[in-house]
């Protein structure tokens, strides 16, 4: 399974919500940061429920499928869907 994410200003990384809540992680949490032929971040204190992952990752892919298909979402309807605010300077 593959994410793209961006990098934000300063190099952050905005990991989505369903994906946080899919692998465990909350705030404060700490993660472990491997390099191999890429970049690899994992939570560093619980196992991954990778059914759960992939169920919550294909009803948001679906979420914004849907959004994608129309010319232009209403007001408010893609706000579900965001990726969280950037974080603050």
């Amino acid at each position: 399974m593959t994410l793209r994410l961006k990098v934000g200003k300063k190099g952050y990384i905005i990991i989505p919500k369903a994906l946080r809540e899919a692998v465990g992680i909350e705030e404060g949490d700490e993660v472990i940061v491997e390099v191999r032929d890429g970049i690899v971040i994992k939570p560093a204190k619980k196992n991954v429920d990778r059914e759960k992952l992939k169920e919550l990752l294909r009803a948001h892919a679906m979420k914004v499928r849907n959004l994608k298909e129309r010319e232009e979402p209403s007001p408010g309807e893609a706000s579900s869907l965001s990726l969280e605010e950037e974080f603050e300077d």
